[in-house]
């Protein structure tokens, strides 16, 4: 009676660990995942794009100069589109992009001192690629990076790092931007 009863107890855990199984993956297929800019697939007449110096709503200086810089030397390293600055030049598409905002914060305190030892830059920047007649070719509102660094207590050797972070998020900004176009996601 035991045996037939853990045999049956077995069976039993083998029957539900299967329909959780098929369970999870039949609801796993259509979990609704998406990003969150969406694209058509650039034209094939697309040749030149047009990168006009992007806008800031920050008072971060300079934030939009190094995400503009960094977002044309990747089409230029990853691309065939001949990349122009002047958006009413001779340009197949334009994309332009606003720093919404950028800000530096505390992330982690020194518990000794309660002076703060690293931060976080995040940044939100809003893209738009359009073609010849206004369509929108690719569009992302809320891009948000993030990047931290150490703040330096020792004085004599102090080093500002929020400059090479802001620099580092500039490159991964650029990189994930045009990768996105590129595979119209």
């Amino acid at each position: 009676m035991i045996r037939r009863t853990m045999t049956q107890w077995t069976t039993n855990r083998w029957a539900a660990a299967l329909a959780l199984g098929v369970g999870l993956a039949a609801t796993s297929t259509g979990c609704g995942y998406h990003r969150a800019g969406n694209a058509v697939e650039l034209s094939q007449n697309i040749h030149t794009i047009a990168i006009p110096g992007f806008v800031s709503h920050s008072q971060t200086f300079r934030i939009e100069q190094l995400l503009t810089d960094a977002v044309v030397r990747e089409f230029n390293a990853r691309t065939q589109y001949r990349v122009i600055h002047d958006a009413k030049g001779d340009a197949d598409a334009v994309l332009k992009a606003t720093v919404l905002s950028a800000s530096a914060n505390p992330l982690v305190y020194d518990s000794q001192t309660g002076r703060a030892v690293s931060a976080l830059v995040t940044v939100s920047v809003q893209v738009t690629l359009t073609d010849r007649q206004g369509k929108v070719l690719f569009q992302n509102p809320s891009y948000l990076f993030h990047d931290q660094y150490e703040i330096s207590s020792d004085l004599p050797s102090f080093f500002q790092e929020d400059s090479p972070a802001v620099d580092r998020l500039s490159r991964d900004f650029a990189r994930t931007l045009v990768a996105n176009i590129l595979e119209a996601y």
